[in-house]
């Protein structure tokens, strides 16, 4: 047999395009050319190719060899096709029986002596071929990163000698077992440690509860800091479904392949970050920490020392969940699906309106600092929570507060109300969705319209502050929105007026 087809993945974002690997074999002079759009790695592949084929004790083809890997106008990347091209050649050359390889897909980058090593980007590629009804062929390494894609038949090799035995059922493989190591629950800091601020508690759990972006704004040293670092706690535990999505961003980034279900992430970047950090970039496209916190948060701290332009980037994903960053050859698209989570400081030296009268900043200063942050972005923000000064005390409170376990069965209460009602939590429900979910009677309707306009509230506001009162509603496990639920969502809003 002079031809052979051999089937692989590219990785385009989170995406896992079908590859087609053809090898032809035709008599003349000894060549090899490979066509198809490949990148340097790929062309360099031939090279890693033969040594781990001749040093396997194989034969190496002496043909003119033409090797195409389709479709051919999609880039192909990274060092994941070589075993993929090793398969090809040995059926090409009657090494391995023909028609072996049909129901197989193979991702691995050989070494010089035939073993094959891990890559990125497994995850992606284990759903699609799970979907396409192949296995997969894939190393050792990422074997049990390919078994989190459920009713996947997962095939996990050392060296290429192990895949030829096989097809040659000189030794057959079994498939491989899971191991079934189980992510540690993440031991989070308890909301109890936080001392007072009952108000910025109250609106961590609104915002947990609803997925609502959060704004903590307050002087230095309140415990802005402390009270984002306990939202992850209370949020409640990844579905099968988007644990599947924030692994397969993760695959991609991780040079240690992935063993287990993620946790729901926290991502701090620092306020130097630029655009590109961000909303992710490069020749290669890479995710950034908006996608990096898919399904979880993005914590900014010091959100006025951020570029304006660096900010100005959230807007989008921030409506639509997802971010696409264009070159001249493709667009990638990356799951952005995040809770915005920030914290300020009032004022430039952070004690604007002290009581004590600390503050030295100008008028014209604190216009400068609150003007970093456009109107647009703080409009995205459901909560605006100013967290004042407590009374210093070193002393255990005599009655303890809300406790992270206590927030988190009020939580997944709320989310399972949310999810049996509409499918979604309350901050993503669209236009429809909102008019259909967040009904009022015709009084409350005229109040809240009414309190609109005296806050100057813009109609996208004013939908928050609907989304907020369901939220609300939810949590005291109401059917319907009252008055008092659209007087606290109002309240969260009024503190952005200040």
């Amino acid at each position: 047999m002079s031809l052979a087809i051999m089937h692989s993945r590219a990785q385009i974002g989170v995406e896992a395009p079908a590859v087609s690997v053809e090898i032809h074999l035709t008599n003349g002079l000894p060549s090899l050319t490979i066509v198809g759009l490949p990148e340097t790695a790929v062309r360099e592949s031939k090279d890693r190719v033969r040594s781990a084929i001749l040093n396997s004790a194989l034969e190496f083809p002496r043909k003119r060899i033409t090797l195409n890997l389709a479709p051919a106008d999609l880039p192909k990347e990274g060092g994941r096709f070589d075993l993929a091209i090793a398969l090809g050649l040995l059926a090409a050359s009657a090494q391995l029986p023909g028609g072996c390889l049909d129901d197989f897909e193979c991702l691995g980058e050989l070494a010089l002596s035939g073993h094959v090593r891990p890559v990125r980007g497994v995850l992606p590629a284990a759903l699609a071929a799970r979907d396409a009804g192949r296995a997969l062929v894939v190393a050792l390494a990422n074997a049990e990163e390919a078994c989190l894609a459920s009713g996947l038949k997962v095939y996990a090799i050392d060296h290429l000698l192990e895949l030829v035995a096989h097809f040659n059922q000189q030794n057959t493989l079994k498939p491989y077992q899971s191991q079934g190591l189980l992510a540690q629950p993440p031991s989070y800091p308890d909301l109890l440690e936080v001392q007072g601020q009952d108000a910025a508690k109250r609106a961590l759990v609104v915002a947990a509860a609803g997925m609502h972006n959060l704004l903590l704004s307050g002087p230095p040293g309140t415990g802005k800091t402390l009270l984002a670092s306990r939202l992850p706690g209370l949020l409640p535990p990844l579905t099968e479904h988007e644990a599947l999505e924030v692994a397969a961003v993760q695959s991609m980034i991780n040079l240690e392949p992935l063993r287990n279900l993620p946790q729901r992430p926290f991502r701090q970047p620092h306020h130097s970050a630029s655009s590109p950090a961000l909303v992710g970039g490069g020749s290669r496209p890479q995710p950034g920490e908006i996608s990096l916190a898919h399904q979880g948060i993005l914590f900014l701290d010091e959100l006025p020392e951020f570029d304006r332009k660096v900010l100005e980037v959230l807007r989008e994903p921030l409506e639509s969940g997802y971010i696409v960053i264009a070159r001249a050859h493709s667009k990638v698209r990356f799951p952005a699906r995040f809770q915005l989570v920030a914290a300020m400081n009032p004022c430039p030296c952070g004690y604007f309106a002290d009581p004590n009268g600390r503050c030295r900043c100008t008028q014209e200063q604190v216009q400068r600092y609150r003007n970093k942050l456009s109107g647009p972005l703080l409009d995205r923000i459901d909560l605006h929570i100013s967290v004042a000064r407590e009374t210093t005390s070193l002393r255990k409170p005599k009655t303890p507060g809300l406790s992270s376990a206590q927030a988190v069965s009020q939580v997944c209460a709320a989310r399972q109300r949310q999810l049996q009602r509409q499918g979604c939590s309350n901050a993503q429900l669209d236009l429809n969705a909102l008019r259909q979910h967040c009904t009022l009677t015709e009084e409350d309707r005229t109040w809240l319209e009414q309190a609109s306009e005296r806050l100057n509230l813009s109609l996208r506001a004013t939908h928050r502050v609907l989304k907020v009162a369901r939220t609300l509603a939810d949590l005291a496990a109401s059917s319907m929105i009252s008055r008092e639920h659209l007087a606290e969502a109002l309240q969260y809003r009024f503190h952005e007026q200040q």
